[in-house]
């Protein structure tokens, strides 16, 4: 009788130790999703204040007043394609916690969510090359030599991927995202709905590609009705992800705290 109550004892003291860890886990998962999103929107401010200071770039057809932008501009421009390396590696530690607590939450809902996971390292890949090519357009601007045809070319090259490309596989990041979340209520369920919104916005900006390269134009090829419409929303819905997660990690470790008692909460 007594060996019987110490195996109980054992049992259950291992279970609670289980459950704590992952307790612990999931409240980690939380804090690092929630750290990733909180970097994107600050990344994402930055980003828009020395895009906004560069001012519209002339069409392309205009070679000479395209060399003086890009011979102007290209300090911000190489600036804002640093900024964005580490909006699209905070973007990578967002997707991979996100991942993780969907599959805490369901694991059967794996296979789904794995869509969302490598369809957004896809978009992260597809952005970096359009980096470095709106980066070799504003290099080809140092040394004094510049070429118009060199540049229009690498610039109409990064629209199309920060265009209708990376719309997408927005799309997809978005709509498998939102299929996740309702499913499995690792998060609240209106997170799931903007998601799916943001899908709806990304496949409506796909036709974007046929309407030509003016930087002034709403409906032109990676303008600035992709950017309000498409790209914007789903970077909104990281950042509101991102502070839900950190919303739900302190109600976690409140009732953690809770549940040994008074003084606990840290």
């Amino acid at each position: 009788m007594a060996d019987d109550l110490r195996h109980l004892t054992s049992a259950r003291r291992e279970a609670a130790i289980a459950t704590a860890r992952s307790g612990h886990a999931i409240t980690d998962v939380r804090r690092w999703t929630g750290i990733a999103a909180i970097a994107v929107a600050a990344l994402l401010l930055t980003e828009f204040i020395v895009r906004e200071s560069m001012g519209a770039r002339p069409p392309l057809d205009q070679s000479h007043e395209l060399i003086d932008f890009m011979s102007r501009t290209h300090i911000q421009t190489l600036v804002i394609i640093m900024v964005d390396t580490v909006l699209m590696a905070s973007l990578i530690v967002f997707l991979a916690g996100f991942r993780q607590l969907i599959t805490q939450a369901r694991p059967d809902l794996e296979w789904i969510v794995d869509l969302a996971f490598g369809a957004g390292l896809v978009f992260v890949g597809v952005t970096l090359v359009g980096d470095a090519l709106e980066g070799g357009a504003a290099l080809d601007t140092v040394g004094g030599h510049p070429d118009a045809s060199v540049i229009r070319a690498l610039t109409e090259g990064h629209m199309i991927m920060f265009g209708s490309t990376g719309c997408v596989l927005l799309a997809l990041v978005s709509a498998a995202s939102g299929y996740v979340t309702l499913a499995s209520d690792a998060l609240p369920r209106w997170t799931g709905w903007v998601a799916y919104g943001t899908a709806i916005l990304n496949v409506a900006a796909v036709p974007t590609i046929f309407g030509g390269t003016s930087d002034t134009s709403f409906v032109s090829a990676g303008g600035v009705g992709v950017a309000i419409f498409a790209t914007f929303p789903w970077l909104v819905w990281v950042i509101v992800v991102g502070v839900v997660t950190i919303r739900g990690r302190r109600m976690n470790v409140l009732v953690q705290a809770a549940a040994r008692g008074p003084g606990a909460v840290t």
